[in-house]
């Protein structure tokens, strides 16, 4: 069972940079499609990006592609969402998850994942 834990969140100006991580462990990581997804206070929680296995592959909400960057070092068991250009509407707690697979695959679904992390909150001021 793999265990998650964001980092990196916290109070930017609009325009400004975050990069959160999500380390893994408990598992063997590059056996993990990973995804970040947000939710907004009084919002329910909704798909940000997600990464396959071996980095190979992403895939980005239309809300955040050109913006946020996802990548992974499967040697350092960490995920990284880059968030740049950032909006106040970006503000939300970010949650890691991970699935065991053995595809190429990325997942876009809340119930695609069986586990998350704690969150981390990103502030974004106007």
């Amino acid at each position: 069972q793999v265990q998650l834990v964001e980092s990196g969140g916290g109070l930017v100006q609009a325009g400004g940079s975050l990069r959160l991580s999500c380390a893994a462990s408990g598992g063997t990581f590059s056996n993990y499609a990973m995804g970040w997804f947000r939710q907004a206070l009084g919002k329910e929680r909704e798909f940000e990006a997600a990464i396959s296995r071996s980095g190979g592959s992403t895939s980005y909400a239309d809300s955040v592609k050109g913006r946020f960057t996802l990548s992974r070092d499967n040697a350092k068991n960490t995920v990284y969402l880059q968030m740049n250009s950032l909006k106040p509407e970006d503000t939300a707690v970010y949650y890691c998850a991970a699935r065991w697979t053995r595809s190429g695959s990325y997942y876009y679904t809340q119930r695609d994942y069986a586990y998350w992390g704690q969150g981390t909150q990103v502030t974004v001021s106007s």
